[in-house]
């Protein structure tokens, strides 16, 4: 019997500000702002959610992730399709219940052999590696295959932030070495970093959130140099920064004609908080 392959993301990888035209499936997680929940970019987009943010102080935001029954669900549904391989992409393990999640899901539906890959990342990247495996199932590479090239992506990107506040990260348990900042929180504004194991870590301290932006350029020339490199700007409803970004990145590159940008996607950005911004590159082969 032929393999027919299906690829799952999650709304972490912000696939729905990309424009493409694969059937990737999405594991959407859900905001809570106060007492009403929205279904992550169907209910709600991100400027949607951030200028709920900026209009009330008062609403705090938290995430949950898709759950197990409807991921079940979905996996069924595959089986009725007609699939009997399916590719999961996960946001990292170190920042949501989604990996062991879809694991669990997965020996509750026999029929369907899938695979769950820990993109160890977020947001852009892991939109990359959705997006390559559905290019690579539609050019009728084997599975094997495939799960190599998403290790490639996965070992070859980099993430730098910048963030206004501390508070989104704190609250929500997302800063893995939060206890050196919770004291200066209103201080600082430091570089943050997705580690190599998928953990939001402190990188560096910068006393203001325009030398911690021009950090990120720095970081990205630095590590970039000599390279064959895709540079990629997350932001949360920052798009004086993001194209202040683009522009330097430009200057110092005058190859690079455009510079891909996706929005913090609201369920990624209740941890980051507004005005955040994410500068990051992925080596090519």
């Amino acid at each position: 019997m032929d393999k027919k392959i299906a690829v799952i993301s999650c709304s972490n990888a912000c696939l729905d500000y990309i424009d493409h035209d694969h059937d990737i499936k999405i594991f959407r997680s859900t905001l809570h702002l106060g007492d009403e929940d929205y279904l992550d970019f169907i209910d709600i987009s991100a400027d949607e959610f951030y200028k709920r943010l900026e209009e009330d102080k008062s609403v705090f935001p938290s995430s949950s992730y898709f759950p197990l029954g409807q991921m079940i669900e979905m996996y069924e549904n595959l089986v009725k399709d007609g699939y009997t391989h399916c590719i999961v992409i996960s946001i990292s393990q170190h920042m949501s219940g989604i990996y062991n999640s879809s694991m669990m899901a997965a020996k509750e539906v026999p029929g369907l052999e899938v695979y769950v890959f820990d993109s160890k990342t977020v947001t852009y990247p892991q939109a990359l590696m959705a997006l390559k495996a559905a290019e690579m199932i539609k050019d009728k590479k084997e599975i094997p295959e495939i799960l190599e090239e998403l290790e490639y992506i996965r070992d070859n990107n980099k993430i730098y932030f910048a963030v206004k506040e501390l508070t989104y990260l704190i609250k929500n348990g997302r800063l893995s070495n939060a206890s050196g900042f919770i004291a200066n929180t209103l201080k600082i504004k430091p570089v943050l970093h997705i580690s190599k194991e998928g953990k939001v870590e402190s990188f560096d301290k910068i006393r203001t959130f325009k030398k911690a932006v021009n950090k990120l350029i720095d970081l990205y020339v630095t590590e970039t140099k000599g390279l064959n490199a895709l540079p990629f700007i997350i932001h949360a409803n920052n798009p004086e920064t993001r194209d202040y970004i683009e522009e330097k990145i430009k200057e110092l590159n005058p190859d690079i004609k455009e510079v891909p940008s996706v929005p913090l996607t609201a369920v990624v950005g209740a941890h980051g908080g507004p005005g955040t911004i994410g500068l990051g590159y992925y080596i090519k082969r």
